[in-house]
């Protein structure tokens, strides 16, 4: 039902080429996986998203349990009958709203630190959340209520909605916590690991573990050691992954290097342009970020000279396609003085078109990173 095919390993790098099966089809690797938060990619239909290349999306655990419920999604038959999906599709554990929620929250920050700095926070639980051994006690950003979420109830919410691939809960961490408290967390997260496979039912589901560690190479190390002596269908790789690209091919490599070379490895929220070759150089098979949807949000293009601010004045006469090398529909059909006139103007249509091309550069980009590494280039 699973398998994980290596096609050609590099001799310069941890990079390889692959073709992970799952019950809904095959996935190329290296491959950018859009972020369809509550089972779907901002602005565009399920259609839409296959047309732009993509082979697999990422669903959020938490906010689907939020809206619709889970139990909406099973009636429906399962989270791709939902959303009308053909494909692979994954969901997260909700681990990483564990940060969002908690000390990401305090701290300001999101998963990744942006400058060098001493780790100066030494709180020992955020206010925000309450953690437990048992899991993590939110409050409902939409009404305040309690809501409660551990590796058993992560797992439970998982196999309803019905992804091919779902991971373990975890803590994901702030890149301003201390040691002391990375070493706490990494544990709980590793017992939590053991738990989901414990409670883990249904046999149509590929479950990952995820290594943590933060920028602590040690600790990164003993939890690539610890996940991936544990029956995991395949391994999510999260956390600070380093200031400056080629660290992040290092910390990455580090990583995979010590996890079981048969299975597949997910980089989590990692996804801008420059981030593709540094992902594959360490090893990473999939990543996800929502990167291009956010920025199409916000009237900005990523193109092959480089990022358009669709609402900048310079654009308001350019009757010239969008982008001469981008072989997607919207650059066939459209200038960029009529993206900036929609964006402009606020026109939905305007983040529906910037969206579709943003998804589609992405997945030409992966396509590309796949080519260097059968041509042996990376």
């Amino acid at each position: 039902m699973f398998s994980f095919k290596i096609l050609k390993k590099s001799e310069k790098s941890k990079a390889r080429l692959g073709v992970f099966s799952t019950p809904h089809g095959d996935i190329e690797t290296p491959a950018f996986v859009p972020v369809a938060t509550r089972a779907s990619v901002r602005a565009l239909p399920a259609q839409a998203i296959a047309d732009a290349g993509s082979q697999l999306l990422i669903s959020n655990t938490f906010h689907l349990h939020l809206t619709p419920g889970e139990q909406v999604v099973k009636e429906a038959g399962g989270i791709h009958r939902f959303m009308n999906w053909n494909k692979p599709l994954m969901t997260d554990s909700g681990g990483f709203q564990v940060l969002s929620f908690g000390f990401g929250r305090e701290h300001s920050t999101g998963a990744m630190k942006e400058k060098q700095g001493e780790r100066s926070v030494d709180e020992k639980t955020p206010s925000g959340i309450k953690i437990t051994e048992e899991g993590v006690e939110f409050r409902s950003p939409k009404d305040g209520r309690k809501l409660f979420m551990g590796p058993k109830e992560s797992i439970r919410i998982q196999e309803d909605v019905g992804a091919d691939i779902i991971f373990a809960f975890d803590e994901a961490t702030s890149p301003l916590t201390t040691r002391e408290y990375m070493r706490t967390s990494l544990d709980r997260t590793h017992r939590w690991a053991q738990v989901c496979l414990d409670v883990k039912t249904r046999n149509d589901q590929a479950l990952f573990g995820i290594v943590q560690g933060s920028e602590f190479d040690d600790l990164r190390s003993e939890s690539a050691t610890t996940i991936g002596a544990m029956p995991f269908g395949g391994f999510g790789i999260g956390g600070e992954y380093g200031i400056d690209k080629e660290a992040m091919a290092q910390r990455l490599a580090l990583v995979t290097t010590l996890l079981p070379e048969n299975k597949p490895r997910h980089v989590l929220g990692v996804g801008h342009p420059e981030d593709f070759s540094p992902v594959a150089r360490g090893g990473g098979d999939t990543f996800d970020c929502i990167t291009p949807t956010h920025y199409a949000r916000h009237g900005t293009l990523f193109t092959s000279t480089g990022r358009l601010n669709m609402r900048n004045a310079e654009y308001v006469h350019a009757h010239v396609p969008i982008d001469t090398e981008c072989s997607c529909a919207v650059c066939a059909s459209y200038s960029r003085a009529y993206l900036s006139h929609l964006i402009r103007a606020s026109e939905p249509t305007g983040m529906v078109l910037a969206t579709m091309h943003n998804v589609h550069y992405f997945n030409i980009l992966a396509k590309k990173v796949r080519e260097q590494i059968a041509l042996g280039e990376l």
